[in-house]
């Protein structure tokens, strides 16, 4: 795979930081996640299939200096904290890269490195507000409505981060050198909507208020409908050519339905024609057509439809929880899912990683019996 043998050090986190190791595990590296000695338990890591968990008291002089062994060995380090946190403890870029040149630094913040929110505590709807996005999302005389956790956290969060990584190791190739990389989930979101910012000026696109503009639920051409058995399909006929296939294929006309008028006549005709007939039996009408109409699927089902089954979309993991295997497909080092395999419990691995630092039985046992390091239940043979 394209990250075989890329280590990476990934400090335990909420979201978007395991999403980013994550993203590095399923593509090759291998993952070892920093847990704490305590406290870690009351929030399971969904996204630490396939990682090796090591639970470290870095607040003691001792744990710190198994940290720093680590990162000596270590390609990538991905650091969830505020800034500021990893210097109190040493653990810090000057710190590490002095002994570890070739170290990429990745720090995952909400608000990034500076700035006068820099050290505030946030979370997606925070950061989403904060780079201008969340105010262009929601129907009209609505007030905005974050889309759950999903743009801050992963996108414009873990998956930028992820870039930036893969971005410091591509030209570590040609100087040798590590780098850091400052992920900030503001700068991050604000940069996956480029192409929202760039076309404001565009009055096809926008120009009225939020849900009154064509892509934002303001037109009948470009939402959603419920059907007959209480589903939904995905309208998204924009083209003139699309929505002259999308109205051929309900029996109507241009006249009757023009694509730049009459919204709102149009959008309550739009709700009668489709509750009319089920799901699948608009499926049998729009499937394999140019009409830009799709059904909604849902969390339950989406695995079981006939193109995502062709491309083996999802797989099934613990308890059949439903997951998405790893994207974009490549044509020969595609990444490969974890999610068959368990989440490590804190600290699982923990003896076996200081066995491979070169500590001795008797002083596993000793940083144990101090609170140093801590061993999971599923414990490794000292």
């Amino acid at each position: 795979m394209p990250l075989k043998n890329i280590k990476v050090l990934e400090l335990a986190g909420l979201a978007p930081g395991p999403f980013c190791g994550m993203i590095l595990l399923e593509f090759g590296a291998s993952v070892i996640k920093v847990d704490k000695t305590v406290g870690s338990h009351a929030h399971p890591d969904a996204l630490s299939h396939g990682k090796r968990s090591i639970a470290l008291n870095l607040k003691t002089a001792e744990g710190t200096k198994i940290f720093k062994q680590l990162s000596d060995q270590s390609d990538v380090l991905i650091d969830p904290y505020r800034p500021g946190v990893m210097e109190k403890m040493t653990l810090g870029p000057q710190d590490l890269m002095k002994t570890n040149k070739g170290l990429v630094y990745a720090r995952l913040t909400g608000f990034g490195q500076k700035g006068p929110y820099a050290h505030m505590a946030g979370h997606d709807i925070n950061y989403l507000g904060l780079s201008g996005l969340l105010s262009l999302f929601g129907r009209y005389n609505e007030k905005p409505i974050p889309p759950v956790n999903l743009a801050a956290d992963f996108g414009g969060g873990g998956l930028m981060c992820a870039f930036g990584i893969m971005l410091a190791l591509f030209e570590r190739n040609k100087s040798k050198l590590g780098q850091v990389v400052d992920t900030s989930m503001v700068d991050g979101s604000a940069y996956l909507g480029s192409w929202l910012y760039r076309t404001q000026k565009s009055p096809l696109l926008w120009g009225n208020p939020r849900g009154k503009n064509i892509l934002d639920t303001g037109s009948h051409f470009y939402d959603t409908y419920e059907t007959k058995d209480k589903q939904y399909m995905c309208v998204g006929a924009l083209e003139p050519q699309f929505y002259e296939e999308f109205l051929e294929k309900l029996g109507l006309s241009i006249d009757e339905f023009p694509q730049f008028d009459q919204f709102e006549e149009s959008r309550l005709k739009l709700e009668n024609i489709f509750k009319q007939k089920t799901q699948a039996e608009w499926c049998a009408i729009f499937d394999n057509t140019n009409a830009c109409v799709t059904p909604l699927l849902n969390l339950n089902n989406v695995s079981n439809h006939v193109h995502n089954k062709e491309r083996n979309t999802f797989i099934s993991g613990e308890d059949d929880l439903i997951m998405p295997k790893p994207a974009p497909q490549l044509s020969r080092t595609s990444g490969k899912s974890k999610g068959r395999e368990t989440i490590p419990d804190t600290g699982e691995h923990t003896t076996e990683i200081l066995a491979e630092l070169n500590f001795t039985s008797e002083e596993i046992a000793n940083l144990i019996s101090t609170g140093i390091v801590t061993q999971g239940m599923k414990s490794s043979k000292l």
